[in-house]
């Protein structure tokens, strides 16, 4: 066997066997939510899998793995302290009570290992960059790569941050989150993620023959925008809060943009205006 292929048969073996580990974890606690903590730590594992077994420009084997565990590292802790001692995910939930007893090993399938299959696919980016021994020095493309990379990381951890001190003020509760970051655009974290995959796979595109690895960047924004992210995510909280609604019309859905002003706001500075005349 190709010692490329074989890093990508050992990788999918090992986030596919991370991930039905934590499935049966699910099935003792009645709760699959843990599998959001195993998507970021899944991507630290390729990495490091990857760094260890490959034979690529040594610099950029360890700039591509810190950077994928600096990422996944925060997002798996964060979304550990946050679910800690939580009921299940509201997504996860409503699958439950459409599966009902089938859904013990309908997840299995449809929440684990399509999570593995995806997390591998997103990671080819990487993963090539990482096992490719050309070019044997960084270039632009690194340097630039590296500047998304960082802008998406600190829009998804302060939009984290942000979201997570509005909701732990009992003023705030059933309240909609519109400001700081959130008042540019509704899922800072999701921009931040396809941003993060994006100035990874830009780095990789140093390397030769690499143009094919845009499909990871690719495969995330549509799974943010249209299946797990924005999509899902927002159906479920217009069924609990209308007035999310209000929010929608104002603020853009993924690319930070400034807000539209709420008609009501207009009336009344046209009122004020009026008034003034």
């Amino acid at each position: 066997m190709d010692h490329t292929v074989f890093i990508y048969v050992t990788n999918f073996s090992a986030v596919t066997i991370m991930m039905v580990l934590g499935w049966a974890i699910s099935l003792v606690k009645r709760n699959v939510t843990i599998v959001d903590t195993l998507w970021g730590a899944g991507f630290v594992l390729i990495a490091w899998i990857t760094f260890a077994l490959s034979d690529g420009y040594f610099y950029r084997k360890l700039l591509l793995a810190l950077l994928v565990t600096i990422w996944g590292g925060r997002l798996s802790l964060y979304l550990a302290w946050r679910n800690h001692g939580k009921e299940e995910d509201p997504r996860y939930g409503a699958w439950r009570k459409t599966y009902g007893e089938n859904f013990w090993w309908v997840s299995l399938f449809n929440v684990f290992l399509v999570q593995a299959i995806f997390m591998w696919a997103i990671a080819l980016a990487f993963q090539y960059g990482m096992v490719s021994p050309m070019p044997v020095t960084m270039t632009w493309l690194d340097g630039i790569g590296l500047a998304i990379w960082a802008t998406g990381f600190l829009s998804e951890a302060i939009g984290d941050w942000q979201l997570a001190r509005f909701k732990s003020r009992p003023e705030n509760r059933g309240k909609v989150m519109d400001r700081g970051l959130w008042a540019y655009t509704r899922h800072p974290n999701y921009f931040g993620e396809a941003l993060i995959w994006w100035g990874i796979s830009l780095m990789v595109l140093a390397t030769p023959g690499s143009l094919w690895t845009l499909v990871s960047p690719i495969i995330i924004t549509v799974v943010l925008l249209k299946v797990t992210g924005v999509a899902l995510t927002e159906k479920i909280i217009l069924e609990s809060r209308p007035e999310y609604k209000r929010y929608i019309e104002q603020t853009s859905a993924f690319i930070p943009w400034p807000p539209k002003r709420r008609h009501d706001e207009n009336s009344d500075e046209s009122c004020r205006e009026g008034h003034s005349a």
